[in-house]
């Protein structure tokens, strides 16, 4: 197979492998054709109204402050005489979408919307709004449009201010609180004097949501400690009794308005959110009015925590809720169907009504969750033969008439609190079935995916084997079947599999991941003659080096695969790594490049070491970043005088890239100090903030292509972005990986025996510069040890300074630089590169001592591609279809950042071979020397 058609075709692989994840994992668990639930007594409310405090923590909301002072004296007073109190348990991922959607639809995060960037839901769902008779709405316009295109018909109304008003260098955020509750007084006042509007605000099944993002606003320019984000709850709370009074002097007092107050997630102390610490996931949930349970005293503490103390309120009842719990129960206030994909559980020990009432709402919420149930399992029995469906076993049909029948008795009956508990049974079972079938294909498709990815590394090793390995081939006819006749039997095995599919009316998906191994295995077993080469050759390998090989690197795959939950293992990693001169013997003939190389492992092992989040904001380590790396870059510019005299032209480009450096630390230092004063991000930083963003990814292109200069200018670039994306000590990290990997380059000439580059030559090598392909030497098995290095420093330049499998671990301030006003897609784009710079110092480096180590890229990169797939392929089986979510996202974020590593490195390589097809021969077959 020629090269490029090699790697187009792994490239395709990977691919596949990469979207599996999704398909598998990420698929809507939304159905529809279910019936709406009526609950057959009137409710005992006309109208809600629901307060959503966007990023409002339970403890910031709960816990008076150091006087004893309560920040919410109103909704205090609430929690004290007139309503009921709890948690509201939010679920991962903590943010505004998903947590709107669980609070007013009752169902957990769509995990396709991934597909739409979480801004809004790629299938339709039904949710309180919808099945009201009229919702009026009022907050960002971020989050109330999706509940408006979700609506049947049009009787869901919203108010909204621009965009550009959610900005975090706003001087007062609270702003947008203040906004929503004077269009609401604006509106009220309005229709006293409009007739229709009049009438409809008196009818039944009305809900008012006020959402409230000033909280979290302030919450991330500020931290949740902040004087900004704490008087902005005394905003809040003031805001809400205003409102509280307009409705009930609005509409005199009838007793006939429900109210909810509560939030969608919490935040960190670093003013972040998005994972699943107890400040992202406790909500405060305060409610009030028609139907609800007035206060009562804790006769009882049935939660092991200490938050009542804590927070002062243990002498009243408590009730926790989870986040889609509250969906149901709005429903039975205002007397709807409670939404059709809500997963939520009616909590009645917030209702005041009674027992037949509470009975009814619970025996309709049981029936709606069973009829999800219902459509999914026939979903799943249509696209399965029969012989091969095993149905879901605590919920068979008779089952499922048996509840129907004994509940519908037992409210008949009288025997309330016995048909609430059948109910409550129930609702569990289902949901439990409902999970049962949602996972039903997962272990056939895992299994599908297992078993092309193990063929494709085979075939790998094969190539690796077969191209640079001088095996011996023993005599005689090897064929165990003519290729005629195996391409046969693997056609045979892919229309047998086409059939299966295709009886089961499978998704187009099944069919690529389930006939993907076929094509691979063929290869595979096409090349089994090279595997027998090897085991004849055995007897004169050396085996005890090429098994004490095998035994490193699985370690250190096993290390890699662990960095990935415990970070610090990469420091003992680097540790390790600093001392392979001693261990290999090169610290005899090169000292100082060895102690060179110790003391910049040792350095960069301090990354891994620190905090990945809860940093606070010191630009004095961005400028001290700025000065390392102008101090290494005269350094180098120093001792490189002798051997690689610059020419005038590269000289006064690196005298204004490194001004260019001076000045982005300046224009850092200034954006945060005039954003500390309230004063906005001034015009000139952001200017030349977005002009250094784009001229990084030219100015390296007009320098010398000289190795070490070349290499030097995409340093400077690439810092000077790097440097406005930092808030801390992360800047220090590119000016340490960067010498580090210099130092790399300049080692790896003295572990070569022979024909390496001297050091003079090392500095005269040119880019441009057509190679002599007698040159490129012969395979190693000390190559495999320099690709395991580059895998693990690109691990390192991924996880060094933070974890981008967390969520939280971003701080939006990294971005301040180039704009404030919220834009999810920018300020993730922007982040992202952060995250790559790093890696592309890493993959230069490792070019350059492909260059200098006289080896084709090809060579090398199969001996990565082998590691980093191993290293996927444990990830995938440590996804499991139990645990929390959070456990489940963190391994299949891992997978997916490894699948991504790996498919970028695949076009980089195509690319690179594409390049340079015409200056050096990359398919040249080089024999492997074992001793």
């Amino acid at each position: 197979m020629k090269v490029v058609t090699f790697f187009i075709v792994g490239l395709v692989v990977h691919v596949v492998f990469f979207i599996s994840i999704f398909d598998i994992y990420f698929t809507s668990p939304l159905v529809h054709g279910m019936t709406p639930q009526h609950v057959p007594l009137p409710p005992p409310a006309k109208r809600l109204v629901l307060f959503v405090a966007d990023g409002l923590r339970a403890d910031s909301f709960y816990k008076p402050d150091v006087n004893g002072t309560i920040r919410a004296p109103f909704l205090r007073s609430i929690i004290e005489e007139r309503g009921t109190w709890g948690i509201s348990h939010t679920h991962v991922p903590t943010e505004s979408r998903p947590g709107h959607v669980a609070l007013i639809a009752g169902f957990y995060e769509d995990v396709s919307a991934v597909a739409k960037g979480w801004k809004e839901n790629p299938v339709e769902f039904d949710s309180v709004f919808n099945e009201s008779r009229h919702t009026w709405c009022w907050g960002s316009p971020d989050i109330l449009p999706m509940f408006a295109k979700g609506a049947s018909g049009d009787h869901v109304y919203t108010h909204t201010y621009p965009a550009e008003s959610e900005d975090f260098a706003s001087t007062d955020a609270s702003k947008l609180d203040t906004w929503v509750f004077d269009e609401v007084k604006a509106f009220f006042n309005s229709a006293k004097g409009n007739e229709g509007l009049f009438s409809r605000l008196h009818e039944d099944r009305n809900v008012f949501f006020l959402h409230l993002l000033g909280i979290d606003t302030n919450g991330h320019a500020h931290r949740p400690m902040s004087r900004e984000y704490l008087e902005n709850i005394m905003l809040v709370d003031s805001g809400v009794s205003e409102i509280v009074s307009l409705f009930e002097n609005f509409f005199g007092n009838d007793g006939q308005t429900s109210f909810l107050f509560t939030s969608d997630h919490g935040m960190t102390n670093w003013g972040s959110h998005g994972a699943g610490l107890p400040s992202e996931t406790l909500t405060p949930l305060v409610a009030w009015g028609a139907g609800i349970q007035a206060a009562q005293r804790a006769t009882e503490h049935p939660y092991e925590d200490q938050y009542q103390q804590e927070w002062k309120l243990d002498t009243f009842r408590r009730v926790d809720v989870n986040q889609a719990d509250i969906a149901p129960l709005m429903s039975s206030l205002i007397g709807v169907p409670i939404p059709l994909n809500s997963v939520g559980v009616l909590p009645i020990k917030f209702l005041n009504n009674s027992p037949h009432f509470k009975a009814e709402s619970l025996k309709a919420n049981s029936l709606q969750i069973l009829e999800q149930f219902k459509v999914k399992m026939t979903q799943k029995k249509e696209t399965t033969l029969s012989f091969l469906f095993t149905p879901y076993p605590l919920l068979t049909g008779s089952k499922q008439q048996d509840f129907i029948r004994n509940a519908k008795s037992l409210i008949h009956n009288g025997l309330y609190d016995k048909a609430i508990l059948l109910c409550v049974e129930m609702i569990t079972e289902a949901l439990e079935g409902l999970s049962y079938y949602h996972t039903y294909d997962r272990f056939f498709l895992g299994c599908s995916v297992v078993l092309g990815f193990a063929g494709w590394t085979s075939y790998v090793v094969l190539v690796i084997l077969k191209t640079h390995a001088s095996l011996r081939k023993p005599p005689g006819n090897r064929e165990l079947m003519s290729e005629r006749g195996l391409g046969r039997v693997f056609m045979c095995m892919g229309l047998a599999i086409t059939v299966f599919l295709l009886v089961q009316d499978s998704p187009w998906t099944y069919y690529i991941y389930c006939l993907l191994p076929v094509p691979v295995w063929y290869s595979v077993v096409k090349e089994i003659g090279t595997l027998l080469d090897l085991i004849h050759s055995a007897p004169s390998l050396p085996l005890c080096k090429c098994l004490g090989y095998f035994v490193l690197v699985t370690f250190g795959i096993e290390l890699l695969v662990v960095s990935f939950f415990y970070r610090a293992t990469l420091s003992v990693g680097l540790l390790v790594l600093g001392l392979w001169p001693l261990g290999s013997g090169l610290y005899v003939k090169a000292k100082t490049r060895s102690l060179t190389w110790f003391l910049s492992c040792v350095c960069l092992a301090l990354f891994p070491l620190m905090p990945v989040v809860g940093r606070e904001p010191n630009v004095h380590l961005v400028t001290c970043a700025a000065a390392l790396t102008l101090f290494n870059t005269i350094s180098y510019l120093v001792s490189s005088r002798s051997l690689s005299p610059l020419q005038r032209k590269d000289r006064q480009l690196f005298v204004c890239q490194m001004i260019h450096v001076a000045l982005c630390a300046y224009v850092l230092t200034s954006t945060h100090f005039s954003l500390q004063l309230k004063q906005g991000l001034p015009l000139f930083n952001q200017l030349a903030s977005w002009t250094t963003l784009v001229l990084s990814f030219f100015v390296p292109l007009m320098s010398s292509t000289r190795l070490f200069h070349r290499l030097m200018s995409i340093l400077l670039s690439l810092v000077s972005t790097y440097l406005l994306l930092s808030t801390g000590y992360e800047a220090l990290f590119p000016p340490v990986l960067s010498w580090l990997m210099f130092v790399w380059i300049n080692i790896e000439q003295e572990a070569m025996s022979t024909g390496a580059f001297s050091k003079t030559e090392l500095f005269r090598i040119d880019f441009s510069e057509n190679i002599d392909i007698t040159k490129i030497r012969q395979l190693k098995l000390d190559d495999i040890r320099r690709s395991y290095f580059f895998v693990f420093f690109i691990i390192t330049a991924f996880f060094g300074t933070g974890n981008i499998a967390s969520i939280n671990s971003f701080d939006p301030a990294s971005v301040y630089c180039f704009l404030t006003v919220f834009n999810p897609f920018v300020m993730g784009g922007l982040m992202m590169w952060k995250v790559l710079i790093p890696f592309v110092i890493v993959m230069c480096t490792f070019e350059t001592i492909q260059v200098s180590t006289q080896l084709s890229s090809r060579s090398l990169f199969l001996i990565v591609l082998v590691i980093s797939d191993l290293m996927a392929l444990h990830f995938f089986f440590l996804v499991k279809d139990y645990g929390s979510w959070l456990d489940i996202g963190t391994s299949i974020s891992h997978y997916v950042i490894v699948m991504s590593m790996t498919i970028f490195l695949m076009l980089l390589s195509i690319m690179t071979h594409i390049l340079t097809s015409k200056r050096v021969f990359m398919g040249k077959k080089m024999k492997v020397h074992f001793k």
